[in-house]
């Protein structure tokens, strides 16, 4: 490890995370870390949250200080893009014409938003058209949000909702269209999907479901300025600006070329490393083999990204490693905190705790006697527990889960045989 160069190309969350937990780690080389935003490397989960709304600053978003570079002897490179990985001489080409040797190279190139086919079909790319995933994106933005204008968010995901709830609160005429028949279909079941669209249309949002884009009718003569979205149902939704978040693409084509495996995302195997041994991957660009759920998944995950980068840099530096936890995910929506942990694909039966009314619920989800996934809704007890119970494979029946005075404190610290009845404390 003495005096090797590592080479890290990706400066968010678990790229710079890689570069310094490595160093922490003993990593004695020279430590490089690309990006290719001119930004110094920053959160992104506030873009749709506070720093959409103006509660926070930009540089309240920097991951490390500028200091913590120079302290730890990372050589950061923003504005910078890598175009090719010449695996044979171990060296890597800059958009610029620059080339960058390495001996040990980890992919941590994230992903981007998911194109709007009717975008796509215009000559050129409207004015008043936005997407939400990079700090350029929320600046673009943020002065749009205001009073009076109206807004058509299409697509109904985490993204989408959060992006809704500034805006109404902005004061703004807010329309969120979604091409399934219900919010947050791919995450969640049908009852926390009606809960949160029964808050967002309580707040002011006018949500459409089954409405699929089928026209961006533009102004000629503006630059492509959008005056009105079509959808397939016949809906013509007049619209000041229009905001899309329709999921992510990963960025895996830099690998692609490489001839590494690529499959929705950079293939990795426990340890992180790509086909090629010198190479590893870590965070959203990365679909991995899960012994929890026994298939390969990719998750889009800030959590995860910094489990795999300090897994990553563990590896790279000889450290003894520990199994990446079950994944977990957060949403912040008006005043409920929505923090999921798991996968809930494949489930087949629902219990719900607590009391949507209250504004304080979580519904599990159950395979037979196993939970896959919880979603918490401002229950952080619920959620760490829940944690625990489906990382450790804890057995439950659906039954015993529904009874209102069962402690999930208890079930979490209980035995691997199935739990089916309890005795309730005095």
């Amino acid at each position: 490890m003495s005096n090797q160069r590592l080479l890290v190309i990706g400066n968010g969350c678990g790229g710079t995370e890689v570069a310094f937990a490595a160093r922490s780690a003993g990593w004695d080389g020279p430590i490089t870390l690309l990006g290719d935003e001119d930004f110094q490397p920053y959160h992104r989960p506030p873009l749709s949250k506070a720093y959409l709304k103006g509660e926070v600053s930009a540089a309240s978003l920097h991951l490390r200080g500028a200091v913590a570079y120079e302290q730890s002897d990372v050589t950061l490179r923003t504005g910078h893009r890598a175009v090719e990985i010449d695996r044979k001489r171990r060296r890597v080409a800059m958009s610029d014409g620059t080339e960058i040797d390495y001996d040990r190279l980890v992919l941590a190139t994230g992903g981007r938003p998911r194109a709007l086919p009717a975008a796509e079909a215009l000559s050129e790319k409207p004015k008043n058209l936005y997407y939400l995933r990079t700090r350029s994106d929320a600046d673009a933005l943020r002065g749009k949000l205001g009073p009076g204008r109206t807004v058509v968010i299409v697509g109904a995901g985490y993204v989408g909702l959060e992006v809704a709830a500034a805006a109404v609160r902005a004061g703004m005429n807010v329309i969120a269209i979604e091409a399934a028949s219900r919010v947050l279909a791919r995450v969640t079941a049908q009852p926390i999907s009606d809960y949160y669209a029964a808050v967002h249309r309580e707040a002011g949002v006018n949500i459409l479901t089954n409405c699929a884009v089928e026209e961006l009718e533009t102004t000629p003569g503006e630059g492509g300025h959008i005056r009105a979205v079509r959808c397939s149902d016949g809906r013509r939704l007049a619209a000041d600006l229009v905001i899309v978040g329709i999921g992510l693409i990963p960025n895996s084509e830099l690998a692609d070329t490489a001839g590494l495996e690529v499959e929705d995302g950079v293939i990795v195997d426990d340890e992180l490393r790509t086909t090629d041994p010198s190479i590893m991957a870590v965070g959203d660009c990365v679909r991995q083999y899960s012994h929890l759920y026994e298939r390969y998944v990719r998750i889009e995950s800030v959590p995860n990204a910094l489990e795999q980068a300090r897994k990553a840099a563990a590896i790279l530096c000889n450290r003894p490693t520990r199994p990446i936890a079950a994944p977990w995910f957060w949403s912040d929506q008006y005043d409920l905190n929505l923090k999921m942990v798991g996968l809930s694909d494949g489930y087949d039966s629902l219990v719900l705790r607590g009391k949507p009314e209250d504004r304080s619920f979580s519904a599990f989800y159950l395979l037979s006697d196993r939970i896959l996934a919880v979603d918490t809704i401002n229950r952080p007890a619920d959620f760490n527990f829940a944690k625990k119970l489906i990382s450790e494979r804890v057995p439950v029946s659906a039954k015993l889960l529904a009874e209102p005075n069962l402690s999930l404190r208890d079930l979490a610290n209980s035995t691997s045989s199935p739990v089916t009845s309890f005795t309730a404390g005095k």
